[in-house]
């Protein structure tokens, strides 16, 4: 398994000074990234940067750590050589952060009701592979399976399996007030919508997880300025999700308004991409789909719009991770009109091709209108295409692509997971992340089957291979960049930089003040 998480400090003081309390008041977080919802059954999307902190999953990723290890559980192993019986041992005396006890029958109870409730923005669809849920005394749940499937920890470990209370949570409904009762290392003391979270230590808390805080403020900004302008007031410590690129450039410079500043680096397998959506007369187009493919600049976007923040990619599964290509490269080479030209007039197409293309405002940070302004200048000086972009904020913008209603749209991915399976298995199948149904059955009866009988990751490269090469073929998903993670600091704050999982989203129980120099 590769490690995808390499965090480096590349300006201010480094980790110099002993670790505080909260004595200056709660560490305050700025992103860009705010929840869509506040239940796990119905968030399959960034919602998990909270969740991660105050919902507990039954494995999860100490800092460092690259593979599940328990948390909830105190233990978990497959009972068999065929990956189909998943087995895991609570922790004694576990409780959620309002008293009540949590029991193998509420860990049943939580996962159940995922499936129950199918939530279309939820992540029943990583449940797949589940046949069944058993439960054997108070601490033991054995997982069944329909297939076998090496990847299911990696699952329990997404804060989309995170514990809920029986008692607080319906089992056929979505939570829809603003309460959150969990069992992670912090308890929702206080939620405002699209503005703040604010969150304290859960005094019932038993994990891995050591605090070196006593309480985590989250604001939610609309844009990267707002946000930039806030750090630079002492008004928040840190950034998270959001920074734009030239922000990142900016507060990169030393000295002057950044002055008590700094920028730590990180390296993520977080990807960008366009989807085409079949029911769409021009998108359901192949000709169409891999003209678009031929033409556009994956350099240009990277150099021109994100200041080189972000890195070209050339398949749905990112550079780091085993069964990585380039497979877009390979068939398609450098952008090229004409070649795009000659693709679209063997299949009788010979107008101009008229295409939608949909961003979200507020949920892949500043830069993402001008990412899709430079899309429609290059696919437009073509001379093949003639593109009108339409935006919405990123609640809507779930709702609609789940419906089917853009022609083409953009989307970001982070990683459930940190394996090839989690960039390809959660697009492709009836029901998958994208609302839009690609059957792809070479790859969901066949390619997936067999890499999910392999506990060792490093044997199922070909079978990766060959399921990015159908991508290609189809053009139904075209990759367009890999992100890296910049997070802007206040040199008084410790911890950044062991703070990240392997999904890249913040454990903000590793960040704490500095008392002295």
């Amino acid at each position: 398994m590769a490690a995808i998480v390499s965090i480096s400090l590349v300006s201010g003081c480094g980790l110099l000074g002993d670790e505080s309390s909260d004595e200056a008041g709660p560490i305050v977080m700025g992103t860009t990234s705010a929840p869509s919802t506040l239940d796990p059954a119905a968030a399959w999307d960034g919602s998990w940067e909270l969740f991660r902190n105050i919902y507990q999953t039954l494995l999860s990723y100490p800092p460092g750590a690259t593979t599940p290890q328990p948390d909830a559980a105190e233990n978990c192993k497959f009972d068999d050589s065929a990956s189909r019986v998943y087995r895991c041992t609570l922790r004694d005396d576990l409780k959620f952060s309002n008293g009540d006890a949590i029991d193998a029958e509420a860990v049943k109870y939580s996962v159940d009701r995922i499936k129950k409730i199918n939530a279309e923005t939820g992540p029943a669809g990583l449940l797949g592979s589940l046949k069944s849920v058993e439960v054997s005394g108070d601490r033991e749940v054995t997982f069944k399976l329909n297939k076998s499937d090496a990847t299911f920890p990696f699952v329990l470990a997404t804060p989309g399996l995170g514990l809920v209370d029986p008692d607080e949570y319906p089992a056929d409904a979505v939570r829809k007030d603003s309460g959150i009762v969990g069992s992670g290392p912090y308890r929702l003391d206080s939620y405002e919508e699209g503005k703040q979270a604010v969150l304290v230590r859960n005094g019932n808390y038993k994990g891995f997880a050591d605090r070196k805080n006593d309480a985590v403020t989250i604001r939610y900004f609309q844009d990267s300025g707002e946000m930039v302008k806030a750090l630079r007031a002492g008004d928040i410590d840190i950034t998270y999700q959001g920074l734009a690129a030239d922000d990142i450039v900016a507060l990169d410079t030393k000295g002057g308004e950044n002055a008590g500043l700094q920028i730590v680096e990180g390296v993520t397998a977080n990807i960008n991409y366009l989807v085409f959506n079949p029911k769409d007369p021009w998108s359901d187009k192949l000709a169409v789909r891999r003209a678009v493919a031929q033409v556009v600049d994956r350099a240009a976007i990277a150099h021109k719009v994100y200041k080189d923040t972000v890195d070209p990619l050339y398949s749905m599964v990112p550079t780091g991770l085993t069964g990585h290509t380039t497979a877009f490269f390979d068939d398609f080479g450098d952008p090229d009109p004409k070649k795009a030209r000659a693709i679209l007039t063997e299949a009788g197409i010979t107008q101009t091709v008229p295409l939608t293309l949909w961003y979200t405002t507020d949920r892949y940070g500043s830069d993402t209108a001008l990412e899709f302004k430079e899309l429609k200048r290059q696919l437009e000086a073509s001379g093949l295409f003639k593109v009108t972009l339409k935006s919405r904020p990123w609640n809507t913008y779930v709702v609609g692509y789940q419906k089917g209603e853009y022609p083409v749209f953009g989307r970001g991915w982070s990683p459930d997971f940190p394996d090839a399976d989690n960039f390809i298995a959660p697009f492709v199948g009836e029901q998958n992340a994208l609302g839009t149904p690609y059957p792809a059955k070479e790859i969901t009866q066949v390619l997936l089957p067999r890499s999910r009988e392999e506990s060792d990751r490093a044997n199922v490269v070909k079978d990766f291979e060959a399921a990015q090469q159908i991508l290609v073929d189809d053009a139904r998903l075209l990759p367009l960049w890999q992100g890296k993670q910049y997070l802007a600091v206040n040199e008084d704050l410790s911890g950044a930089e062991r703070s990240l999982d392997p999904s890249t989203i913040m454990m903000v129980w590793e960040l704490s003040r500095k008392t002295s120099w």
